[in-house]
């Protein structure tokens, strides 16, 4: 029997392992988000893909998971640490500034879900308890895959990133109600509410405090303690403390695992051991969030799905367009701005995994039999498998209404400007180069899009525009027309092109620099029509060859050769003539 366990749990660690470090990579090739993946990775070797077919050809038994449920606990703790991480890079200062999104948008969100998805359930003919069940399983959305999505493309710090995580947190805050609720439906009309959810209430808010307290008080001396016993071994066991034991203090006070997780992550994120914390758990976290995205695709039954298409397709369509909607207004309703709340609205539409969990107290508590327990869980596996997808659809519907909406006239604009310098993004690279162009006396107007930088520079002096630099009229407002420098220093690669392609479409003349992530999109600059782009890994690489260099005790004129002969290479590769 023990041997039978092990054989299994290795044959399921190399099967993981197996897509982990082979399909996923190759997929990641074909341009699907590694969130894609794994879910569809899950999907192909769960006992609902190929081990369906192990029966019949035993060779398949090696590729496919023998015990999807004992890698459970194992995937929550991707969930728990992708929430600390977050933490980590929020502070309490941040928290607060989202309160309204949190509360306002959050709470509006959950509620109108909650009606909507009911009320679309007993439409189809659902018993009013049964349609309640549903709604309250298909309201909330998938922390985990929205998150991993928004830090993958690195705009968990945006407004997007921002207002998804405020609806979040708020809907974590809703675990033990949605359950409590749940159970009673269970016991009739003659059951009393109001005091066991009061309960959970005061339960809740005596851990969060408790949690407080001892961030305060306890963590920081906790983490000196350990660092001056014996440095990362020691710091690495009692993170992994700290985000285990908050996220079952929670639990056990009826909130969710991954609210406590990330509130140990807003503690430790006010600590000088923050930055540690986050590059001991980093591959960790990838690697366990691929599992539990892995665990989801596991479960998709598709043979159920197959059979009632119709019903789980039409289910699937009211449940994506029903939140997309409500969360849209939601947001737009505390202020988001149109398309950043439609892409918010479109990211957050699929359901949670937290779905699975409802519906199964509901069958036990036989609010729902086993019939419709298992087309909720389709559609609900199904949701969450097209998340990417219907994220990349809200991104590219928010461009659009982005491309449409009629410019937001500034309190001064500069059109009849020369001489100056534009640059496109005003992020971290783009203030370095402002700093060092004013030491020279240079006129300088910036475009940004995230309208707190925009707010932040205005105060300080700055002339900065909020706008997008592909856009025509944008730039003109800048005062294209009479620049002498274009500098585009964006993240994003398809961003930056759009940008390089506008300026010089309508100035032909003005040279354009650009910063790139690597060769390859160095290379896409030059063909929209950049004059010079810096690699930032290219750049990077040579630095610190350099210093190496340095160190092995090379002169400065050879160092400096040696580096002049290798960037011309690199350079060369990028594109550069």
């Amino acid at each position: 029997m023990g041997e039978d366990l092990h054989n299994i749990w290795l044959n399921d660690a190399l099967v993981f392992l197996f897509a982990a470090g082979v399909l996923v990579p190759l997929m990641r090739v074909a341009s699907i988000p590694s969130v894609l993946g794994f879910l569809l990775a899950g999907l192909a070797l769960g006992p609902f893909g190929m081990g369906a077919l192990a029966e019949s050809w035993p060779v398949l038994s090696h590729f496919t998971f023998a015990d999807p449920e004992a890698a459970k606990p194992f995937a929550e703790l991707g969930v728990l640490f992708l929430l600390f991480l977050l933490g980590l890079e929020l502070s309490f200062e941040k928290l607060w500034s989202l309160r309204r999104l949190v509360v306002g948008a959050g709470g509006l969100q959950a509620l109108a879900s909650v009606a909507g998805i009911t009320a679309i359930a007993a439409w189809f003919g659902a018993e009013s308890r049964v349609a309640l069940a549903i709604g309250l399983a298909l309201a909330l959305s998938s922390t985990a895959i929205v998150m991993q999505t928004l830090t993958e493309q690195k705009r968990v710090a945006g407004p997007v990133g921002r207002a998804a995580l405020a609806v979040l947190l708020f809907q974590d805050m809703l675990v033990a109600p949605i359950l409590i609720l749940i159970g009673f439906l269970g016991q009739g009309p003659d059951a009393n509410l109001l005091p066991a959810l009061l309960e959970a209430l005061i339960q809740g808010g005596i851990a969060v405090v408790i949690i407080l307290l001892f961030g305060r008080f306890v963590l920081k001396d906790a983490f000196r303690l350990a660092a001056r016993a014996g440095g990362r071994d020691f710091l690495m066991g009692l993170t992994l403390l700290v985000i285990v034991g908050g996220a079952v203090f929670t639990a056990a006070a009826g909130l969710s695992l991954a609210l406590g997780a990330f509130m140990a992550g807003l503690l430790l994120g006010e600590t000088e051991f923050k930055h540690q914390a986050e590059v001991d758990l980093e591959p960790f976290k990838g690697l366990l969030l691929g599992l539990f995205f892995m665990t989801v695709g596991i479960g998709l039954d598709l043979a159920t799905v197959w059979s009632e298409l119709p019903i789980v397709l039409a289910g699937l369509v009211a449940l994506l367009v029903v939140k997309a909607a409500i969360v849209t207004f939601a947001c737009r309703a505390f202020g988001l701005e149109r398309g950043r709340a439609v892409e918010t609205g479109f990211l957050l539409a699929p359901a949670s995994e937290f779905a699975f969990v409802v519906v199964t107290t509901a069958a036990a508590a036989n609010v729902l039999d086993a019939p419709t327990a298992t087309l909720v869980t389709g559609i609900a596996g199904l949701s969450m498998l097209v998340t990417p997808l219907v994220a990349m659809i809200g991104r590219r519907i928010a461009a659009r209404i982005d491309a449409r909406q009629p410019m937001e006239v500034s309190t001064e604009t500069y059109p009849d400007l020369r001489g100056h310098v534009v640059i496109a993004g005003f992020g971290r690279v783009g203030r370095t180069i402002a700093r060092i162009l004013d030491a020279e006396d240079t006129d300088i107007v910036a475009l940004e899009r995230n309208p707190e930088i925009v707010a932040r520079e205005r105060k300080a002096g700055r002339k900065i525009y909020l706008g997008d630099a592909a856009r025509p009229e944008i730039l003109a407002h800048a005062g294209a027309a009479g620049a002498s420098l274009f500098i585009v220093t964006v993240d994003d690669a398809r961003d930056a092109a759009a940008m390089v392609n506008a300026v010089r479409q309508m100035r032909g003349d003005a040279p354009v620099l650009a910063r790139a992530q690597d060769a390859a999109h160095a290379r896409q600059l030059y063909e929209a029509g950049a004059e010079f782009v810096i690699p930032d890994a290219v750049e990077a690489g040579l630095q610190l060859a350099g210093r190496a260099l340095l160190e092995f005790g090379y002169s400065n004129e050879v160092l400096k050769d040696r580096i002049a002969t290798e960037r011309s290479v690199e350079y060369q590769r990028a594109g550069a003539e």
